[in-house]
């Protein structure tokens, strides 16, 4: 290499550590659970008239996919008891949800995500079906 590479190589090198040390670090986790959701304003809002049919209880496969901010590359939260322990808030086989939209379910989650780790970023996906939903991402 020349004088020229060396520094360029040098710099990179640089680049890249304070991008390490700048980088948020998160593992994600998914799961699913049946559910039963109503939007009871479809029934009446004249813009809804196309999806009357949600003010009714309805069923879904709603996918979750949370995010949780480590601070350390070495299983500082480990994959399968981050995900088990969120399964068991969810443990009923059913889910009754009301009226509640992905968005209302994710800052439910989240509610509960931040009382056990606080102070981290958090990114949570609930969607219905694998299909249409949310990302919220709720940062510190």
């Amino acid at each position: 290499m020349n004088d020229l590479e060396n520094q360029i190589h040098a710099a990179r090198s640089s680049r890249a550590r304070k991008i390490k040390e700048l980088a948020i670090r998160m593992i994600w986790i998914k799961f699913q659970r049946e559910g039963i959701h109503a939007y009871p304003a479809a029934a009446t809002d004249p813009k809804l008239e196309d999806v009357k049919f949600l003010a009714h209880p309805h069923r879904h496969i709603f996918h979750f996919n949370v995010g949780i901010e480590i601070f350390h590359n070495d299983r500082e939260i480990e994959f399968i008891q981050f995900k088990r322990w969120i399964e068991n808030i969810y443990r009923n086989s059913l889910l009754q949800l009301d009226n509640k939209s992905c968005e209302m379910i994710s800052d439910d989650l989240f509610d509960i995500i931040a009382q056990q780790y606080p102070n981290r970023d958090i990114e949570i996906s609930v969607s219905e079906d694998g299909e249409n939903g949310s990302l919220i991402k709720y940062y510190k």
